[in-house]
């Protein structure tokens, strides 16, 4: 990368965190180019349309922000564990913890996709779900996890860490959050003879 590119790329960033912060302090509406120019210290708006040609270019590179953000905060904790079991909670604890570490973030999100940005998130989404189906698919290919369809748990799985996020925000805890849904998704993926063993104990 040369220095230009890597300036390019710090401006970028720059811009896109400012935007968090507006969204999820201020609202969808109150997010204006204006905003964002002074929450990034700039001196004028023109830096910004000059990386980004509107707000649904911006809004997408805060959803890429979000994730790249996301992928480095569970990387530390995933990297190593090769047993499914172990990796479906791992993956859960670690998904929970970002949420409850970074709520401005969830809440800009949240403020996009209420202001018909679904759009700018889907292809994230979709990632997301076909690598937890991955881990389902190669769990039930070593034994650890019984049949079942894994786009299917793997949707219902993501769909429940997503639904934390509110009551991360009220105020409950994050390990009893994750600990449930861990609980609950090691009892819905293992097979009957595992978890009957379990149970014998």
């Amino acid at each position: 990368m040369t220095a230009h590119q890597a300036a390019t790329a710090a401006r970028k960033e720059q811009i896109a965190r400012a935007a968090i912060t507006v969204l999820a302090e201020r609202g969808y509406q109150a997010t204006t180019f204006e905003a964002i120019c002074q929450e990034a210290g700039l001196s004028s708006k023109r830096l910004i349309t000059y990386h980004f040609s509107g707000k649904e270019e911006l809004f997408a590179a805060v959803a890429d922000q979000i994730v790249a953000d996301a992928e480095a905060y569970m990387r530390p904790a995933l990297e190593g564990v090769t047993d499914a079991g172990d990796l479906l909670a791992t993956a859960i604890r670690a998904n929970v913890a970002f949420i409850a570490d970074n709520l401005p973030q969830v809440r800009a999100l949240q403020q996009i996709l209420l202001n018909g940005g679904q759009g700018l998130w889907e292809r994230h989404h979709i990632e997301s779900q076909n690598r937890l189906a991955g881990l389902f698919a190669k769990g039930q290919g070593s034994g650890a996890f019984r049949p079942f369809d894994p786009q299917v748990m793997a949707a219902v799985l993501r769909a429940s860490i997503d639904s934390v996020a509110p009551l991360l925000s009220a105020g409950h805890d994050p390990g009893r959050c994750a600990q449930e849904l861990v609980e609950l998704f090691g009892r819905g993926t293992r097979d009957e003879q595992s978890t009957r063993q379990e149970e014998r104990q």
